[in-house]
């Protein structure tokens, strides 16, 4: 029950990551059954069907259900102890964000158990995702509980917005703000701006296929091109919303690895800025073969090859930061180290693709699917675990096992560049992308049975991961504050893991790398803001969870408004609205009772104030 109720930010963290981890799972396994039918001419091993419904779901669950959750887990358990704050500015929004995305996933995946999964590739695009092309309920699967999950993400970005702008400790303005927490801050702003686009989308794409509306449909006048801007409008940014937390915290963990600050934060904070603001208009380079024309061709490719000039100073930033710096090479810093030449490589071909002729050439080959493998599994997911190997004693209070961490960095790092260097050459000699199987002796195969070892490899180091969590799980918690002893910011200040109300008195903050500066001045611990006094904390509630459950009801009973069920109850209940309504008079009703109960919270109180970690 107090898994269920709870508004603390740092356990519905753990919330994040292990549904993030869950469903990363499940995509993961997806992938493996992809590269399986892949791994020789002719395979059988699933139809082509089932390897339309897996790619489709690999896509989809990686980005939506997968990476972003545990990109909430870091940002939900970091953010707060690094600006010096007690909690998010909206505990109750934080616990409605995190329900609402896991229901919203888990109606996505019922898709396998009800009638097939969506098949129409992750981007859905029309007409491929319309009723003639898609007869199942599949894309009605992925509308709906995408336009749920996106929810939870939207309500998260603006949390984090409002939480950074006025929950700051004292002194800290914004160019003392840690670089994590910048990131953050451009990804939230991000968020707010890139989600209504495909929530518009995805609600277009349900009346099409549900009430037989015509907005793709080119016979009813509608237009499927139109599609594609909306879901790039969403899609080109979301990149970004994926890649600035890693960026956020590859800054981190190389400034504290190598003991030195991170060099030139100011110019690394106008580059997050300016990669947020190009990126928002960069998103018809996944078009340019749809035929808009040599000047929108143009325009977009001149502000793609543009995206890359911030970026390259961020990787300019790194290097200096490690130049001469007194390196210890953990397990996050490997993680972190590994993640430059491997985004740089993605970076590179991502220029490639930019130029529009060259894009004719590429568009739809296995070369544009290596190139975003290694921005999203190159670049984001080896700064996951970065992160996590990082935080990891400050979320749990234990540092995992550096020898298995060793162990996962190097399969992991080999099995990808193994699996996605060779795509890049199948791509180029002409190998399609979406296709479930391909004729022998036409160069492809060698490269493709490779591709699927790399891939198990993969695997291989995020079993190692789990291993090692599990095994680290078993020993005492309890590791001291700062377990690296480099620790810069404000979140190695406090216990591991932190208590309940995070800081006993608000910090003063007198510079960049707060924590660090007051180690310089040859303090042990931050400067306090305020007395030592009782401290407000907001109350647990099931209200988010009650409400989440009444929109996933809600959106299953809309899916099948029009099906004939061969029962006249269930016929009743589903084709007059009646699951529908329902599903929103339990949301409905919960925002009433939570608007009409006044809340007060409750106290700690400062003899309260000295226990270790939070009370589970």
């Amino acid at each position: 029950m107090d898994w269920l109720t709870t508004v603390d930010h740092k356990k519905i963290a753990i919330l994040y990551l292990v549904a993030g981890g869950f469903f990363f799972g499940i995509g993961g396994i997806e992938a493996l059954l992809i590269r399986v039918q892949l791994w020789k001419p002719m395979n059988t091993f699933v139809t082509a069907q089932q390897f339309n419904e897996l790619i489709t779901m690999h896509g989809t669950t990686m980005i939506f259900l997968g990476v972003m959750p545990i990109i909430f887990a870091i940002m939900n358990a970091v953010i707060p102890l690094q600006i010096g704050a007690r909690d998010v500015a909206f505990p109750f929004l934080n616990s409605l964000g995190f329900w609402t995305f896991l229901f919203g996933g888990l109606l996505l995946n019922l898709s396998w158990f009800m009638g097939g999964a969506p098949d129409g590739g992750w981007t859905a695009y029309a007409p491929l995702s319309s009723t003639t092309y898609s007869t199942t309920h599949g894309v009605d699967f992925y509308t709906i509980g995408l336009q749920i999950a996106g929810l939870g993400t939207l309500i998260g970005g603006i949390n984090f917005l409002a939480t950074i702008i006025t929950m700051r400790a004292p002194g800290m303005s914004f160019m003392r703000m840690p670089m994590f927490t910048w990131t953050t801050f451009v990804t939230s702003a991000m968020i707010l701006f890139a989600f209504p686009a495909i929530t518009v989308g995805l609600v277009l794409l349900s009346f099409d296929r549900i009430l037989g509306a015509n907005f793709f449909n080119v016979a009813g006048g509608g237009n499927p091109v139109l599609w594609q801007h909306i879901f790039w409008i969403f899609g080109h940014p979301e990149v970004y919303i994926l890649i600035l937390p890693a960026f956020g915290i590859i800054s981190e963990v190389v400034s504290t690895f190598s003991r030195k600050r991170l060099f030139g934060y100011s110019s690394m904070v106008f580059a997050t800025i300016l990669i947020a603001f190009l990126g928002f208009m960069v998103w018809a380079h996944h078009m340019f073969t749809t035929g808009m024309g040599p000047v929108a061709n143009a325009l977009f490719a001149i502000a793609t090859m543009l995206i890359a000039v911030p970026t390259g100073i961020k990787i300019f930033n790194w290097l200096f930061t490690m130049w001469g710096g007194q390196i210890t090479f953990t397990t996050a810093n490997l993680f972190a180290v590994g993640f430059i030449p491997t985004f740089v490589m993605g970076g590179v071909t991502g220029v490639m693709l930019g130029s529009a002729p060259a894009d004719y050439q590429f568009h739809d080959t296995y070369f544009v699917v290596a190139h975003f493998h290694y921005v999203i599994v190159g670049g984001l997911v080896l700064g996951l675990f970065s992160g996590l190997h990082y935080w990891w004693p400050k979320m749990f209070g234990r540092v995992l096992n550096e020898t298995l961490g060793k162990i996962e960095f190097w399969t992991f790092i080999i099995g990808f560049h193994l699996t996605f260097f060779l795509q890049h050459f199948l791509g180029l000699i002409g190998m399609q992308r979406r296709v479930y199987t391909y004729l022998p002796n036409q160069g492809f195969d060698m490269m493709n049975v490779l591709s699927t070892i790399g891939a198990f490899l993969m695997g291989v180091g995020v079993i190692v991961f789990l291993i090692n969590v599990f095994v680290t799980a078993r020993k005492p918690s309890g590791v001291e504050n700062d377990p690296w002893g480099d620790g810069r910011t404000l979140e190695w200040a406090i216990p591991s893991p932190p208590p309940e109300y995070n800081f006993k008195q608000l910090p003063l903050v007198r510079g960049l790398d707060a924590f660090w500066k007051e180690k310089m001045a040859g303090n042990k611990e931050m400067t306090p803001a305020e007395p030592v006094g009782s401290i407000h904390m907001p109350s647990p509630t099931i209200i988010p969870f009650v409400m989440s459950v009444g929109l996933f009801i809600a959106g299953l009973g809309f899916m099948f408004t029009t099906d004939d069920f061969g029962n006249s109850f269930l016929n009743f209940m589903f084709n007059n609205y009646i699951v529908v309504i329902i599903g929103l008079a339990i949301t409905f009703g919960s925002m009433i009772v939570h608007s009409l109960n006044d809340d007060p919270g409750w106290h700690i109180e400062p003899e309260e104030q000295g226990g270790k970690g939070v009370e589970a």
